[in-house]
């Protein structure tokens, strides 16, 4: 035997009627203290030190980078080594 029961109410009549806590104002109290902190933090902030954090090596390190999959590239394809931009190689084989 099955029985299906469907109940039609909203999420505070259900939260109420099963006895759960109401928890929106402790949320509201909660996202507020977050965004005054953030933006706290990012008035304090210095642009620069931010992208220092997320490149620590700069754009020496994106050269490196771009570096790097170059070679890779060039060795996947059978390609003799060619200079790379900032590369110390004159292009001759």
């Amino acid at each position: 035997m099955k029985i299906t029961i469907e109940v039609d109410c909203s999420p505070e009549e259900a939260r109420a009627f099963l006895g759960l806590p109401e928890v929106r104002p402790l949320q509201e109290r909660l996202l507020t203290e977050m965004e005054a902190r953030m933006a706290d933090y990012l008035r304090h902030t210095d642009p620069q030190t931010l992208v220092d954090q997320w490149m620590p090596f700069g754009v020496k390190g994106l050269e490196q980078w771009q570096s790097l999959w170059v070679q890779m590239l060039n060795t996947a394809t059978g390609m003799a080594t060619r200079s790379t931009p900032g590369g110390d190689d004159d292009g001759a084989r």
